[in-house]
């Protein structure tokens, strides 16, 4: 196990690299924590959760809504949890949202942390503060971006994931290497999702690569004044087409990615796309797609990244170099349209 501290404006984080399950009880007291998870987690993992106080909740990204709010600050108010009460989010993205909204706003913030389960989670959605919830066909409408005491990495978690959840980890991990590590990206290029499900060592270098690169980000942009924007490659278009399709996370964003490559190139020059088309099909994942434009567009304006008649879209300039591009929104209509 690798122990790490990393500061940010208000509060510290503590993430315990290639740990066990087991550690969880020396991270936190028992008696006063309570554990949010889903129904799929908890009948495959029963004996991890034997003796701690456990929510379970339907799994799936239509359940990250308030009315799953509300439910859980009903059964955390019969569990007499109080200010001193610590709320572990223990699955994917889902859950880490919700886990993070609840304590940020049960008593006015109690202490939460976070056991990642996909490698979705471990390499992106449990990082960074932003825990929320949706509203109807708007991805993380509702929010509070406020920083975990602790992520806690146990990789033999991984082990009963599906193919499908891999693909949509590897998204977001192909996302970093396009907008922050070209060098990461050729090596992605080299290796397959085979390649790191077998190797376990392997995999566990790439999830603290991956870990690190928005871990830093964050820490310089915390309140997503500036770079902290990069990390929406891909994410403008696909969160307006993940709900309105019922994709998953990483195939939404796929598509988005393959589409801010081909906007990049025709906006900033940007002449790798082929490179990341080959390399997202590699993985398993959709590029091009058939969708309603207009419904889109709908979508899109309503996206946080939007500022009065303007889109900060995310763009390269060439691999391992992303940008922040402000598009008019009547001209990003076009494009889209175009496309």
């Amino acid at each position: 196990m690798t122990t790490e501290t990393y500061s940010f404006s208000k509060a510290s984080t503590t993430y315990y690299f290639d740990a066990t399950f087991a550690q969880l009880k020396k991270i936190v007291d028992i008696k006063s924590a309570i554990i949010i998870t889903d129904e799929n987690l908890f009948k495959a993992h029963p004996e991890k959760f034997k003796n701690w106080n456990t929510i379970v909740l339907r799994a799936g990204e239509q359940y990250k809504i308030q009315a799953t709010v509300d439910t859980i600050i009903e059964q955390m108010l019969n569990m007499e949890a109080d200010r001193k009460t610590t709320l572990i989010g223990i699955g994917g993205g889902v859950i880490t949202d919700i886990t993070g909204y609840v304590a940020s706003i049960y008593m006015r913030g109690i202490p939460f942390g976070f056991v990642p389960t996909s490698v979705l989670a471990m390499v992106d959605a449990s990082i960074g503060g932003k825990n929320g919830i949706d509203v109807g066909v708007y991805k993380n409408m509702v929010g509070i971006i406020r920083q975990p005491s602790f992520i806690l990495h146990d990789l033999k978690l991984l082990d009963s994931l599906s193919l499908p959840e891999w693909q949509n980890g590897f998204a977001e991990i192909i996302k970093h290497a396009a907008i922050k590590d070209a060098p990461m990206f050729a090596e992605l290029e080299k290796n397959t999702i085979d390649d790191y499900r077998k190797d376990k060592k392997k995999m566990a270098s790439l999830i603290h690569r991956n870990a690190l690169i928005k871990i830093k980000i964050v820490q310089k942009d915390e309140f997503e004044k500036g770079d902290r924007k990069l990390l929406n490659y891909g994410h403008t278009l696909g969160h307006a087409l993940e709900n309105q399709y019922e994709l998953s996370h990483g195939q939404a964003i796929a598509i988005g990615m393959t589409y801010a490559a081909e906007i990049s190139a025709k906006l900033r020059g940007f002449k790798q796309t082929e490179k990341i088309v080959a390399t997202l099909e590699k993985y398993g994942l959709p590029t091009y797609a058939e969708f309603n434009k207009k419904k889109a567009i709908e979508v899109l304006k309503m996206d946080k990244k939007r500022v009065r008649k303007e889109m900060n879209y995310i763009l390269l300039d060439k691999i391992g170099k992303g940008v922040i591009h402000t598009i008019p929104l009547t001209k990003l209509d076009k494009i889209i349209m175009a496309l």
